[in-house]
């Protein structure tokens, strides 16, 4: 679909670039001859990616334990990367979510979802994007976003508050920063499997299931359809395109909402059993930490 070294001379940060979504893009940028930096909380997992990555592909992707929460760390690894040379592009993929309702939530459930989506996506933005002012060099920013901003997202409360703040902050800085050269857009796709996401979002349900009943497309996204949208506003050639959102989820938040409203049938069983899952995934990843 795209020209065999389309990205060549890029260096693109994704954060949450070992698994999933994240992943997905990384491979695909360094197969059109992009450099490649990704970042997770889980630095092994990342460089296992990255190993693997490299081992497919040929070209080089650097891994990153770090969590973004942390405005300082976040800062010493965007330094440390433009020590070796400035970035081209940024991939704010990085997240956090889980159904509740929000009656149930705690203060620390909805830090653990804001501190990374808004909170973490801030502080990389603003490291990458300050270096990019200072040293005159132009940039392109890229967003995961949801269509729950549009229209609200009821038992996701910290995820469309906080994915909100990004779509705010993708506008703003694309009329402020515009004059660098520096071009902020998102992307909000419809449910794309993966095992993480999935068990927090669809616990207790096959991955995508709930997307190809409801769909009017009949079928969940892709991570081919996700990557090849990416790299159309990762790449050169569109660079008047900035501060948009763009809805890939085969019209269903036209159709339904694209949200989680029908969870208002659940009961107090329905919601025990939903957070059970959601608990024992969240275990199952501490445990791959560390």
């Amino acid at each position: 679909m795209f020209q065999p070294g389309l990205m060549n001379g890029q260096k693109i940060l994704v954060t949450g670039g070992g698994t999933g979504l994240g992943r997905a893009m990384s491979e695909k940028f360094l197969s059109l001859g992009a450099e490649i930096a990704i970042c997770g909380r889980r630095k092994q997992v990342c460089e296992d990616t990255a190993a693997e990555l490299m081992k497919a592909h040929g070209g080089k992707v650097s891994a990153y334990g770090v969590d973004i929460r942390d405005a300082a760390a976040v800062d010493a690894m965007v330094q440390g990367i433009f020590d070796a040379g400035p970035l081209t592009g940024l991939v704010n993929n990085a997240a956090g979510n889980f159904i509740s309702r929000t009656e149930d939530l705690s203060p620390r459930g909805f830090d653990a979802v804001a501190n990374i989506v808004m909170h973490g996506t801030f502080y990389v933005t603003h490291a990458v994007g300050k270096r990019w002012i200072a040293g005159g060099h132009k940039g392109n920013v890229v967003s995961i976003s949801v269509t729950w901003v549009r229209n609200g997202g009821p038992f996701v409360v910290p995820s469309t508050m906080s994915k909100a703040a990004v779509a705010a902050m993708t506008t703003s800085l694309a009329s402020e920063w515009g004059r660098y050269g520096i071009r902020l857009n998102a992307i909000a796709p419809g449910e794309i499997p993966t095992e993480g996401m999935s068990k927090r979002l669809n616990p207790g349900e096959k991955p995508g299931a709930r997307t190809a009943a409801r769909n009017p497309m009949g079928r969940p996204g892709t991570m081919e359809e996700l990557q090849n949208l990416a790299t159309f506003l990762m790449s050169p050639g569109c660079d008047w395109l900035s501060g948009e959102m763009i809805a890939m989820d085969g019209a269903q938040a036209l159709a339904t909402g694209g949200n989680f409203y029908e969870l208002r049938e659940w009961g107090d069983a329905e919601w025990k059993a939903a957070r059970d899952a959601i608990v024992a995934q969240n275990e199952k990843d501490k445990a791959k930490r560390g």
